[in-house]
């Protein structure tokens, strides 16, 4: 199968080669030339053939609507767009009507692996019309990680991204669990090897988990979590799924107590966001501040 995509960062880059080990073509475009196929959407455009495909992997809100705008002008009925960034899933209905309007078919794709998706694939949570999201299996399955799991058709336009929100809220949950745990253990004089008992957990308990294996790895490389800074952003799906619950009347007060800890973080040198900024670098590579001398 033919692909465009569209934005080569640290998850679209290794997408392209995923999808391309498996035997498809991928014509990419990025803002940075040194990394695109194409000089222009335009061109990317030219060179796939009818019905295209073009998938869309930039940041959520302007510059996804600004390549939305641009490819509705450039692409042509029976064509399809699946938005795989982390759009808010109120911007996909906008955008398959905008898109529908020509005869465009829209998918939003939520798309979760980080940095490790080219080795270990990537979880994809799907919306949109079944016609849409059939012809595209052969993609998915390319990037989804081997075996039955890892694959979901969650819905209507909306669903996929509205699904992923929520995966983000819970993955901010737990990894603030893991970062007071490891606190309060750093605390204790008793306890004289905090990353040992972290790696004991690996096996054989209810909490161990791939974020857990990440902690390990982040203890192995700064024991103590010296060199980081307890600083932590969000990205905006922690909020989007705290005003969801909200309009929603669904208590989730361990995601905002969570989403809450982040803007703590902000304020003072913080312990336990030592730890969560070192699982969001382990995961998806996302900067680090280091700790001032």
């Amino acid at each position: 199968m033919q692909l465009g995509l569209i934005g080569l960062g640290k998850m679209g880059g290794n997408m392209r080669e995923r999808i391309r080990r498996a035997g498809h073509t991928v014509i990419g475009y990025d803002r940075n030339p040194d990394v695109s196929d194409v000089a222009s959407l335009a061109e990317l455009v030219d060179k796939l053939e009818a019905p295209r495909t073009v998938w869309v992997m930039v940041p959520a809100g302007a510059a996804t609507q600004s390549v939305i705008d641009e490819l509705g002008g450039l692409l042509q009925s029976g064509d399809t767009v699946v938005d795989g960034g982390n759009s808010r899933w109120t911007d996909d209905e906008k955008h398959a009507a905008e898109l529908g309007a020509r005869g465009i078919g829209f998918v939003d794709a939520g798309v979760s692996g980080g940095v490790w998706g080219l080795k270990n694939g990537y979880a994809l949570m799907v919306g949109g019309d079944k016609e849409h999201v059939d012809r595209l299996q052969p993609i998915f399955d390319a990037l989804k990680p081997e075996g039955p799991y890892g694959y979901v058709h969650a819905g209507k336009v909306g669903a996929g991204h509205f699904s992923k929100m929520v995966h983000n809220g819970i993955e901010y949950a737990m990894m603030q669990a893991y970062a007071e745990g490891w606190e309060l253990l750093e605390k204790i004089g008793s306890v004289e090897n905090v990353r040992e008992v972290f790696r004991s957990w690996q096996e054989g308990t209810v909490i161990r988990s791939w974020l857990l294996d990440l902690a390990v790895s982040a203890l192995d490389d700064d024991e103590h979590l010296d060199r980081l800074r307890g600083y932590a952003e969000d990205s905006g799906e922690g909020r989007w799924t705290v005003e969801a619950a909200i309009d929603n009347a669904v208590p989730l007060p361990a995601i905002t107590a969570s989403l809450f800890a982040r803007f703590a973080s902000r304020q003072e040198d913080s312990p336990q966001m030592k730890m969560v900024a070192a699982l969001r670098n382990q995961f998806g590579g996302h900067a680090v501040e280091s700790a001032k001398e």
